[in-house]
């Protein structure tokens, strides 16, 4: 029964990952189509249920990164899950199976378990005698051994808590180049103050800088013991994650025996201790009191617990410090970490850790022959972990004194140019597994670690090949780029006040810019602000146009001034000269969008003038029109009648505009000229709907003809309109335009103006709307 529903369980599990690993595909189709669409907002559960296929794809679509910037390379990917990776994913199943066995049987399978996983592990890593414990979080070992050590040397400790350090301060001591909050992790979990903190710098004068110096940390010790401090535990590294430096631990062991403290070791190179090659510095680690080993990574296995391999003799105080599981869930911890390990095999194990570290020794005999490229572990050739930066025209010599012989500036600038450099690397090569890190002495680096990615990411001998290929295609870029970034800066200012230069040391590149226009002054107000942002935004589209390889951006993602340009790297090919060229072309296009703003500007006055002064004479035209007309024709009945019998020809003349010279004029000359042209050459009416459609539309739009058509109208009227006069009687055209039955004037074809008008001109007549771009008289 219990085989049949492993099996069960183990064929579950295969085919859940391979509709994982399907939908992965199929969504990356989608984000490359651009074709996926989805919501992100909760809804609510539906009153079926839903099938298994369903409920993977919803978790697939989750797995997908959702990005505002549309870059289709970003979602997430799994990483490569092989048969090892499925037999730790099987224990995360059996975990919750085994948790239903009787308490007899669960008990006997937890004790095997834990016995066989923890022989293993001290075996393999050289450190016997010891005890194990299982944690998710990798600091947690050391938070329950310091709690140990708490309850060995505080006897009161377990009744009085806190107060038992009133006789004397517990002491943790760490270096500078621990991880990042450590130590205040280990202060808040156990109540401790950050005052039993001690951080011990590292050399400065002689040895490695990543190094404790040990004769500081003596000299720290006995002034703590003539406080009336007592010194607890020392936290050792043998490579952590921001530099692989493994310390003098013989001499720290030393000091530890001396001063009754407890030491505890971490760091990838304790991996190396399954090797027979292992280094001297991490050999001496076996003889420490405490251990942590993060096997997830180094094996390439998903979500198995990390491991703290300590030595005590005494179980009632491990049991009291946390070291002793005793709920069901933390005694099947190690379970899929025993199924990983029967898998692989002790041979398999060091032969992952193995290849890890020849693909370092790869990448370091690789990057001696890569100019300006220097590492921070020349000396050190075991190592498992490559630090690596970028430095100009540097290609042996001491890293030290290169670092601290340049100005804060410069480093800065350093370090932009290498974070830049990591990123591009792992972009092009996310198979390399590099990334970048902050170190506080020697600032920004590229770091290769191959035993904390290699495994997951399936890094091998030709993946460093062609990481160093693309290194050496970058390299000359940056050093083209820093060569020319003075020259860019002497440019800039060499147009000043028209362009300015504008710091920013975390921008990879020439620099950024800003143009400014001649109203331009110190202190904007928010209006001129945005014009400045408006016109730099356009210069940058203008720029971005421009046929060249040279990248023009607003600047960094979550930056937030908008009012610059920022110009990218360039190539090695680029001269002095080349770069003269490209800020006078910015200059210039800098120089042609304010000009052509300006236009606009004064196009838009010169125009809204023009039409005030054209609605003010077009006003008293009308007004003098109603003065002569007299009050009889006003009315509208009586006005119909004295119409008829005595046709008034009084009318509004329109206005014309010309743009060229700024003036208004009648539009009388234009009407004259049209009646007596176009009267000679008046087309025949057709007759029938045939000869109506042959090569023209049965109603003309504005949009086509330029004038103003009305489909009520006959052919006569299209046609004469077509011909630029009316089909009116002559003595209509005249008529009082605010009688209802007078007929309205002449239409005037925009494309018949006659071409005595020395420019463009804008007509405005008494009987056209202001929707054809004319003004109504009638408008008061």
């Amino acid at each position: 029964m219990a085989n049949t529903a492993l099996g069960d369980m183990g064929r579950y599990l295969k085919e859940m990952l391979n509709l994982l690993e399907d939908g992965q595909r199929e969504l990356a189709v989608e984000l490359e189509t651009g074709s996926l669409s989805r919501s992100s907002c909760p809804g609510p559960l539906q009153g079926d249920g839903q099938n298994v296929a369903n409920i993977c794809h919803l978790v697939q679509e989750l797995m997908c990164e959702d990005t505002e910037d549309g870059d289709k390379q970003s979602h997430n990917r799994l990483q490569n899950v092989g048969q090892n990776g499925h037999m730790a994913l099987l224990g995360h199943c059996l975990t919750a199976y085994l948790s239903m066995l009787n308490k007899d049987g669960f008990r006997k399978l937890t004790t095997r378990i834990l016995s066989d996983t923890t022989l293993w592990l001290c075996r393999l890593f050289r450190y016997e005698n010891s005890s194990a414990f299982f944690h998710e979080d990798d600091r947690e070992g050391l938070v329950r051994v310091c709690r140990l050590v708490l309850h060995t040397l505080y006897e009161d400790y377990a009744s009085e808590g806190y107060a038992a350090f009133s006789s004397a301060q517990p002491i943790i001591y760490q270096s500078t180049s621990s991880r990042e909050g450590l130590g205040q992790h280990i202060c808040n979990q156990l109540g401790l103050a950050l005052s039993s903190l001690c951080t011990v710098p590292c050399n400065t004068v002689f040895g490695s800088q990543h190094q404790m110096d040990v004769a500081l940390l003596e000299k720290l010790i006995k002034e703590d013991l003539d406080a009336g401090k007592l010194p607890l535990l020392l936290i050792a590294n043998a490579g952590n994650s921001s530099v692989d430096r493994a310390y003098r631990l013989g001499r720290l062991k030393e000091l530890c025996v001396k001063y009754s403290m407890w030491l505890h070791v971490e760091g990838v190179s304790l991996a190396t201790l399954a090797l027979d090659d292992m280094s001297s510095s991490v050999k001496r680690a076996v003889h420490c009191d405490s251990m942590t080993l993060t096997l997830g990574p180094w094996l390439g296995l998903p979500a198995v617990p990390a491991v703290t391999l300590y030595r005590h003799e005494d179980p009632a105080l491990s049991l009291a410090a946390g070291l002793t599981a005793s709920q069901p869930g933390e005694k099947l911890r190690p379970l899929a970490l025993w199924l990983s390990l029967q898998l692989l095999g002790n041979e398999g194990i060091v032969q992952k850790i193995r290849h890890a570290t020849d693909l370092s020794k790869q990448l370091m005999e690789r990057l001696k022959t890569v100019p300006s490229i220097i590492t921070s572990v020349e000396n050190d050739v075991s190592s498992p972990e490559v630090l690596f930066r970028f430095s100009p025209e540097t290609s042996s010599g001491a890293y030290n004194d290169l670092v601290e012989g340049c100005s804060t500036e410069d480093r800065d600038i350093m370090d932009t140019f290498n974070r830049w450099l990591g990123e591009r690397l792992a972009r092009l090569v996310p198979v390399g597994g590099v990334d970048v890190v902050e170190l506080e002495d020697d600032g920004t680096c590229v770091r290769f670690n191959p035993l904390m990615t290699a495994a997951g990411l399936g890094t091998q001998a030709s993946d460093v090949e062609v990481l160093v290929e693309k290194l050496l295609e970058l390299v000359p870029v940056l050093s083209s780029t820093l060569r020319l970034r003075d020259e860019f800066r002497r440019e800039v200012q060499r147009h000043s006040p028209f362009l300015s230069l504008m710091e920013d040391l975390a921008w990879p590149g020439l620099g950024a810019l800003r143009y400014n226009p001649q109203w331009f002054a110190d202190v904007l107000e928010d209006k001129q602000l945005q014009e400045v942002e408006k016109m730099n935004c356009e210069l940058m589209k203008k720029l971005q146009e421009q046929e060249t390889s040279i990248l023009f951006s607003s600047g960094p993602e979550y930056g937030t001034a908008r009012d610059r340009i920022f110009v990218g790297m360039v190539t090695e090919d680029l001269v002095n000269e080349d770069i003269s060229h490209l800020v006078n072309t910015v200059a210039a296009l800098g120089r042609e969008i304010e000009e052509n703003g300006k236009l606009f500007e004064n196009m838009a006055e010169v125009v809204q003038r023009g039409i005030l002064e054209a609605q003010l004479q077009l006003q008293k035209d009308s007004e003098k029109r109603i003065l002569e007309e007299g009050v009889l024709r006003q009315l509208p009945v009586v006005s119909s009648v004295l119409n008829w019998f005595s046709p008034w020809e009084a009318s509004v003349n329109g206005r014309t505009f010309n743009l060229t010279d700024g003036l208004l004029d009648s539009t009388e000359p234009t009407y004259s000229s049209k009646a007596q042209t176009s009267a000679l050459h008046l087309p025949d009416t057709p007759t029938t709907l045939s000869s109506r459609l042959q090569g023209r539309k049965l109603f003309l739009h504005s949009e086509d003809a330029g004038t103003v058509t009305n489909p009520g109208r006959d052919s006569a009227d299209t046609a004469a309109d077509e011909a630029g006069v009316s089909s009116m009687p002559p003595a209509a055209l005249n008529t009082n335009p605010f009688s209802p039955s007078s007929p309205g004037p002449p239409s005037v074809d925009a494309d018949q103006r006659p071409e005595s008008h020395a420019g463009p001109v804008v007509q405005q007549d008494d009987s056209l709307t202001s929707k054809e771009g004319r003004l109504d008289p009638t408008a008061r």
